[in-house]
């Protein structure tokens, strides 16, 4: 997954002076950015108002777009450090390769997950032979300082862990854990990533983590959230200190769940690097350039992505929130 835009903006994200230790309903709009030759995604973290949940720092929502006529998702090699990637969809294909050799189609409520590391570079795109709908999102957990240099991997896992609560709510845990139930994927903080099929007339309480800090985002249908109406494509901050989440759905719904610990280091994501200062991130873009470091990407047809250039001012880690 990248970051296409020609100039992207550096965001100085993580430290838990504001994150809020009460329960919160803060509406995060999001931005439409284009994704490659064919597809536009709703960005909604970073955002205006907020750059991170827990890990989570990059979450972009997309579909369900008709493609049956086009080229569908179609994003050249390009490089990663100090973070994972999280492949999710609710309809599609989509063709995962990268410089490990990894070759791999994720499908509908598979998991694709990828371990940047110290360095890593990949491509995705829809498969020659697709779909009519691509409807997903993608996502990045920020790696912290003990495992950001880590060698890089990927992983697919199609069975994951379901947890059923009341006659009308099955959540998928994607990473992390939730009520008790653990995803096979890697994770290196305290996280919880979910996806949530709600019946039509759902009315429950979902047990929750009080410490962590959560968002929602409303993937199809309509639900209300803690009492708040929700709209495909939107993201409802949550803040911490809550034991159990109701959920509602007036139609069949579904919506992701997204959690965690509040992350404590302070990091600097610009284009498609997580790193802790401007140096490393200059490095990582030089290294780039230079065709050093990040392996390469074989099979795809067409060329890599170009770097971006560099803000004229220096890349400072701040707070969380702008």
């Amino acid at each position: 997954m990248s970051n296409l835009d020609l100039r992207p903006v550096p965001s100085a994200c993580g430290g838990r002076g504001d994150v809020s230790a009460t329960p919160v309903h803060e509406l995060l709009p999001p931005r439409r950015v284009p994704l490659g030759e064919s597809t536009v995604v709703r960005r909604l973290l970073p955002n205006l108002g907020r750059r991170m949940v827990g890990a989570w720092c990059f979450v972009d929502h997309y579909g369900p777009d008709d493609i049956a006529d086009e080229p569908g998702m179609q994003v050249p090699p390009h490089p990663h450090i100090g973070l994972q990637t999280v492949s999710w969809l609710h309809e599609g294909e989509v063709l995962h390769r990268d410089s490990l050799g990894s070759l791999q189609t994720v499908r509908p409520r598979e998991l694709g997950l990828m371990t940047a590391g110290r360095a890593i570079s990949h491509s995705e795109e829809s498969p020659r032979e697709h779909a009519r709908l691509l409807h997903g999102a993608q996502l990045w957990v920020a790696l912290p300082d003990a495992h950001r240099l880590t060698a890089p991997a990927f992983e697919h896992h199609a069975d994951l862990p379901v947890v059923t609560h009341g006659p009308g709510l099955r959540a998928t845990v994607i990473l992390g854990e939730l009520d008790g139930a653990a995803s096979p994927g890697t994770a290196y903080t305290p996280i919880v990533g979910a996806d949530i099929s709600l019946a039509r007339g759902t009315d429950v309480r979902l047990p929750v983590e009080p410490d962590f800090e959560y968002a929602v985002l409303t993937m199809s249908g309509s639900v209300a959230v803690d009492g708040v109406p929700l709209e495909p494509g939107s993201m409802l901050y949550l803040g911490c200190g809550r034991a159990e989440l109701a959920l509602r759905a007036d139609t069949d719904s579904a919506l992701m769940l997204l959690g965690g610990e509040p992350f404590e280091e302070k990091i600097v994501m610009w284009w498609n690097f997580v790193g802790r200062s401007h140096e490393e991130i200059e490095k990582a873009r030089a290294d780039w350039a230079a065709g050093s470091r990040f392996g390469e990407v074989k099979g795809y047809d067409g060329a890599r992505l170009s770097a971006p250039q560099l803000p004229p001012v220096a890349l400072k880690p701040r707070g969380r929130v702008r």
